[in-house]
């Protein structure tokens, strides 16, 4: 990788890392509920892309089912389990996207692993769990099980694009917000109380963090990430994207103050370690597995 392609890396995981410790700031600090706040920015990935919307591609309805899995259902616990787990920990957590699409590999496209990859998908959830269990209250983290039940729903998502025809990727963020954020308005409006009040009353800090969502992360932060893929071999790109948590782990304690724990840290290494045992054996079915979902889909 040359090194104006490894700078273009390196800033997009710096952006999506950056992404989970604002949106933990938005939702938790701020008040600002958490169907809400992604509704509004699926709302202003759609309005962004319009010109990706052309041509209507085939399967639109797989295409609308792919859409809740890695857009409406996919941020919706995703965001909810930021409300109350620390952006460090879910920037982890996050990562065992890796694993569960080389499971899903493995049950749906007939994939088979060998014992590093396999004993890399053992140490990716033994790390998780390290980091969401506490052994002085023998209790588990409810916020990083969404994480957990987010990373699941998203990599069926990418299974499922594996049936579709090839698309760019603006024009799978294009459809994505476009069939996501009415869902979560929906639900949003049924479940949360004074969401519009709130999002309003947040002022300029919480809209330049939706803007920052739809411009930084989803258009510049995929649309680069998904150039990068068409030039390199996902086996070399993967490892590099664990640069993501660490970035969420580092602004988690200097723009929230979140404690690092001897435990988080642990949980960390053991956790990271197994997602890089996957990611330099690449999955020949899903090769996407190795970055956690399909190329195309949605990041935090």
């Amino acid at each position: 990788m040359n090194f104006r392609d490894f700078l273009l890396l390196f800033g997009v995981c710096l952006v999506w890392g950056l992404n989970i410790v604002l949106t933990r700031w938005v939702v938790a600090d701020m008040h600002i509920p958490p169907l809400f706040f992604a509704a509004v920015r699926f709302a202003g990935v759609a309005l962004f892309l319009i010109p990706f919307l052309r041509p209507v591609p085939e399967k639109l309805f797989t295409l609308l089912l792919i859409s809740i899995m890695i857009g409406s259902l996919n941020f919706a616990l995703l965001f909810l389990g930021l409300t109350s787990a620390e952006a460090s920990a879910v920037a982890v957590t996050g990562q065992l996207g890796v694993p569960i699409s080389t499971l899903m590999s493995m049950a749906f496209l007939g994939e088979t692993i060998g014992w590093r990859r396999g004993l890399g998908i053992m140490l990716s959830f033994a790390g998780v769990v390290l980091i969401a269990f506490d052994p002085s209250s023998f209790q588990i983290s409810v916020g990083l099980m969404f994480v957990v039940g987010s990373a699941f729903i998203g990599s069926f998502g990418g299974i499922l694009m594996k049936k579709m025809p090839p698309l760019t990727g603006l024009q799978v963020q294009a459809w994505v917000g476009l069939f996501s954020f009415a869902p979560l308005f929906a639900v949003s409006f049924l479940w949360e109380r004074g969401q519009v009040d709130a999002y309003i009353h947040g002022g300029w800090p919480v809209w330049l963090a939706s803007l920052f969502a739809i411009a930084g992360v989803s258009i510049f932060g995929h649309g680069a990430f998904y150039t990068l893929i068409k030039k390199y071999d996902v086996s070399m790109l993967s490892p590099l994207t664990l640069m993501t948590p660490i970035w969420g782990v580092v602004f988690g304690v200097a723009l929230l103050n979140e404690p690092v724990s001897p435990r988080l840290l642990l949980g960390a290494v053991i956790a990271l370690a197994g997602v890089f045992m996957i990611a330099v054996r690449q999955n020949t079915r899903l090769p996407e597995a190795a970055l956690g979902r399909k190329a195309g889909a949605g990041d935090s």
